[in-house]
């Protein structure tokens, strides 16, 4: 159902899961005016964070704000589309394990909501088209860094990170073989949190934070402008 508002068709249909709904405004030239509060948001957590601040919940509310702004997005452009609500999903978790990671001794929490954001990017990306043939070379990539990793991990670690590294895997496979946005927005948040994991695990990294986060929006950003590509592009 459509209605006409200010010369924008508004679209009141919902999507289906896997396949992006249809968006309330047509023009998508207004989608880099939608998205200059978030270009804000990233420019105060930058501006704002130093490696000498103390974890508080305004250093954590700064830090989610960039993500939570893009659920706004999502909500206000694709109310109701199935696509756009599992992605808003997986935002809300990412936002909560952001917070946690503000808190060293709350990582496993931090871990545990970032697998359940992945998990509803899985489900959002659906099974289709397949593509087996791209496991090789994530498997080529991610076997040899993650058997460097783990032998510098925690023993409490060790079960923890293996299944979150499953996961996240899982998430790449399937945002590449969707494509378009979708398969950038994947390889950089893998890419982020391979940094994270090196930096933290392993041997601190000149720059690291600023890595880490820059490629964590880009990556979140990325997923979410899919919403606004045809199903078509899945097979791209």
């Amino acid at each position: 159902m459509q209605a006409t508002w200010g010369g924008s068709h508004v679209d009141m249909d919902t999507g289906k899961a896997g396949l992006p709904g249809k968006p309330r405004f047509s023009a998508q030239a207004h989608v880099g005016r939608w998205l200059s509060p978030f270009f804000l948001t990233c420019a105060v957590y930058f501006l704002l964070w130093s490696p000498e601040n103390q974890p508080s919940w305004v250093g954590a509310l700064i830090k989610c704000l960039p993500i939570l702004y893009l659920v706004v997005f999502l909500w206000t452009v694709y109310p109701g589309g199935g696509y756009s609500l599992l992605l808003q999903g997986a935002l809300l978790c990412s936002a909560v394990g952001d917070s946690c990671l503000v808190w060293p001794e709350a990582f496993l929490h931090g871990m545990a909501a970032f697998a359940v954001a992945h998990l509803l990017y899985l489900w959002a990306f659906g099974l289709t088209p397949l593509k087996p043939s791209l496991l090789l070379p994530i498997l080529l990539a991610s076997v040899p860094y993650y058997g460097l990793l783990l032998g510098h991990l925690p023993p409490d670690m060790v079960l923890p990170l293996t299944a979150y590294s499953l996961v996240l895997a899982a998430m790449l496979w399937r945002g590449l073989a969707r494509g378009g946005s979708t398969r950038w927005g994947a390889l950089l948040f893998t890419l982020s949190d391979a940094v994270l994991a090196w930096n933290i695990f392993v041997h601190p990294l000149p720059h690291a934070h600023l890595v880490v986060m820059t490629t964590y929006y880009a990556a979140q950003t990325l997923i979410a402008l899919s919403a606004f590509q045809s199903p078509r592009l899945k097979s791209n």
